[in-house]
């Protein structure tokens, strides 16, 4: 377990509140994930050593895939990776328009020393290596002609990197933004940084600055991923690992972007090994990957990633991930740690309050709420269990023992359908049966 900072440990309680998974200190209350944790540090060392690769992560609603790709992405981190963590969104991200995709990829990419936009970084990090390189093969670096052999040797690394594949703009807006550093233009430098990470309010005067027009297009796109790739191993970084969050999503487009996302998700699948030490994770529901709405309508994504189980087991190194529901054993598990965690100056108190008893009588209480359905309690019976930590440490004469009621709180869809005992549905409805088109639309 990586080093608890307060800071940490208040994001930690912080996010809970809100219902939300932590984007750091996770590891601190990880229990009973240990064989699929190896399985994605397996995925790591893969990558490490020089694989492209891609792994999928399904499970229900309420079986931890967040936690699990957050925490997958943290060992990244650990591991010397730089990451990314994108979130599919029928509102700012596309799925079937990779333009998009490569936009929210380059705004969430971050290292361990910055955790979002580290472009800039990761840029200044890959010159200093070469700056280093050269005066350690004797060059003077006050001499005039220094710039001019970084420069030179930035443009045929990078050459030399992407195997002459990168984008021509690509290698111009690289070049341009050494140039402008070196005169001492942030500004201008700035802009292009972001019209590198797909922006498109990038000023006209900077764009013609790198002799470049328009922006990053869908179908270039992923060539622009690879150099960004190059760049961010130059820089020292182990590789890349991008996580796709809530694949499932993509059930509720239009037929037509339905159908274009998927393919695209299966030209992700079939190109990732040509993209070494870079790992892809995508996270969704078995309705997501079983249905024909989803990626079982795909025939030649399905092939390649269809999910096989023996009887109640399933191979954790196949392309599917399976999560399992939470139990109450492990719900119990991680209110104990929860609460050795809870930022208090009196911690005999809240052991003493919130004690083995009460924490069983609030795992009971949520699950019965829920009708029996463990799989959609963690995230109610998380706030409600730091709520009552709260309560502990605000006020010295509450009782949870005879002061709490299990009342639920801002129920998501799939929280209603299990209180209602309801089914859930996903899609829209509207597919005829017929599988999406294999279009190529990058």
């Amino acid at each position: 377990m990586t080093a608890m900072t307060n800071r940490d440990i208040q994001h930690i309680f912080e996010s809970l509140r809100k219902g939300l998974v932590p984007e750091r200190g996770i590891d601190a209350f990880a229990v009973g994930i240990e064989k699929l944790r190896g399985e994605m540090e397996r995925q790591l060392e893969l990558a490490e050593g020089g694989e492209g690769t891609i792994k999928f992560l399904r499970g229900g609603y309420g079986c931890g895939k967040t936690f699990m790709a957050r925490l997958s992405l943290l060992d990244a981190q650990t591991h010397g990776f730089a990451t990314s963590f994108v979130v599919v969104s029928d509102n700012d991200l596309r799925f079937h328009r990779f333009d998009d995709v490569y936009r929210k990829v380059m705004i969430e990419l971050g290292t361990n020393v910055c955790p979002r936009g580290a472009m800039g970084d990761i840029l200044d990090r890959w010159i200093g290596k070469v700056e280093d390189a050269l005066i350690a093969s004797g060059e003077d670096e006050n001499a005039d002609d220094f710039d001019a052999k970084v420069r030179k040797r930035l443009d045929d690394d990078l050459a030399s990197m992407t195997g002459g594949q990168a984008p021509q703009d690509f290698i111009r807006v690289i070049q341009t933004i050494f140039d402008l550093k070196q005169q001492g233009n942030a500004a201008e430098a700035g802009s292009l940084i972001s019209w590198l990470c797909g922006s498109g309010n990038v000023a006209a005067s900077a764009k013609k600055a790198a002799g470049i027009k328009g922006d990053i297009t869908s179908r270039d796109a992923l060539d622009y991923l690879r150099g960004v790739l190059e760049i961010v191993k130059a820089a020292g970084y182990k590789g890349l690992v991008i996580v796709i969050d809530e694949a499932e999503t993509i059930l509720r487009m239009r037929k037509d972007s339905r159908h274009k996302s998927l393919n695209g998700i299966r030209q992700i699948a079939d190109a990732a090994g040509s993209y070494p030490k870079m790992l892809w994770v995508f996270t969704g529901t078995p309705d997501f990957f079983d249905s024909r709405q989803g990626v079982a309508g795909l025939a030649p994504l399905h092939d390649r990633i269809q999910f096989m189980k023996q009887g109640r087991f399933a191979s954790l190194r196949q392309a599917q991930l399976e999560l399992t529901p939470f139990d109450a054993e492990r719900l119990r598990s991680v209110a104990v740690k929860l609460r050795e965690l809870y930022p208090t100056n009196d911690q005999s108190r809240i052991d003493s309050k919130v004690s083995i008893e009460f924490i069983d009588r609030l795992v009971n209480e949520v699950t019965q709420g829920f009708k029996g359905d463990v799989g959609v309690v963690p995230r109610q019976f998380l706030r409600q269990f730091v709520t009552q930590l709260d309560l502990v440490d605000e006020n010295e004469d509450y009782d949870p023992m005879t002061e709490y009621g299990f009342e639920p709180q801002d129920l998501s869809s799939e929280e209603q359908l299990a209180i209602s005992g309801a089914a859930l549905t996903q899609g829209d409805g509207d597919d005829d049966g017929e599988p999406p088109v294999a279009e190529d639309i990058w």
